[in-house]
């Protein structure tokens, strides 16, 4: 793929590692107040906004450790960009059943494929202002869960804007070692917090925006799924003997059919876990286009 042959010479990949993109996302799916993205007030669309994900992802790990996730519906949107893709590095979804559904998913393939490697879990619902400094805190992120395999590092994003966005999270102490940028443990996580609250959370200092970016283990991400969704585990039980078969199409689009919508963000992240940590993104701005 072009856009992803473009990013190896502005960030050389790590050696280890995964992108799991989550570009299960459609136009219906725009938030309803638009994100200064664009400079006119427009929002990005899907196809952009994967394009630069798949973009930001090849300058962290090579194109061929990128799994991208997309409903079946969708995946018209997407075509041009896909269409290059091996078949190993494209989960298809026969519906949208939720961003943890996607993680999930994803993350059954990815024990197949590197059991022993972290994993960054992009949402494609990001306007990222420096694509150089994203990377770096993303390969940081790499570099603590290498050394620390039992964390689950968010990226958090200091508020460059008197917004009140509806995702924060409240850092704790600060967690030590050898790496480049502070680390803390999460005292807490708003979601869709009152407009009162936000405005305190705005104004207080160390409060980060929630980017929704998360780097991993996938035994970490698995072990946290199983405790805050064990339902989702227990349906994908007799799908998972059948990953990497000929059968693997036909259980999974059985399964879609009945499963509930269950979001990453909203059902599992907000469990706080005690190895939840946050990387706070320094010396540049994101904002989220697309609910995820």
């Amino acid at each position: 793929m072009e856009i992803l042959e473009r990013s190896r010479g502005a960030s050389a990949p790590s050696p280890q590692g995964w992108g799991l993109v989550l570009a299960g996302v459609a136009g219906t799916r725009l938030r309803p107040r638009s994100r200064r993205l664009a400079g006119d007030g427009r929002p990005l669309s899907p196809e952009i906004l994967v394009e630069q994900t798949l973009r930001r992802a090849a300058m962290v790990v090579a194109p061929d450790r990128i799994l991208t996730a997309v409903v079946r519906a969708h995946a018209r949107l997407y075509e041009p960009l896909l269409a290059t893709l091996s078949s190993r590095c494209l989960l298809i979804q026969p519906e949208d059943r939720g961003s943890a559904t996607a993680v999930f998913y994803g993350l059954l393939h990815l024990l197949r494929l590197a059991p022993n490697e972290p994993v960054a879990i992009l949402p494609v619902d990001h306007y990222v202002s420096d694509d150089e400094t994203f990377a770096a805190h993303i390969k940081a992120a790499f570099a603590i869960v290498l050394s620390r395999p039992d964390l689950l590092v968010l990226l958090g994003v200091a508020p460059d804007t008197d917004e009140v966005e509806d995702e924060w999270i409240e850092p704790a102490d600060a967690i030590h070692g050898p790496w480049p940028w502070s680390l803390y443990r999460v005292r807490h996580l708003w979601k869709m917090p009152s407009r009162a609250i936000g405005k305190t959370l705005l104004r207080s200092r160390g409060c980060l925006w929630d980017s929704r970016v998360m780097v991993a283990h996938p035994s970490a991400l698995l072990s946290l799924i199983r405790h805050a969704a064990p339902g989702l585990c227990e349906a994908f039980t007799f799908v998972e003997s059948r990953l990497g078969t000929p059968w693997e199409e036909d259980s999974v689009r059985r399964l879609y059919a009945r499963l509930p919508s269950t979001e990453f963000s909203k059902d599992v992240v907000a469990s706080r876990p005690g190895n939840l940590a946050v990387l706070p993104l320094a010396g540049m701005s994101t904002r989220q286009a697309l609910s995820a």
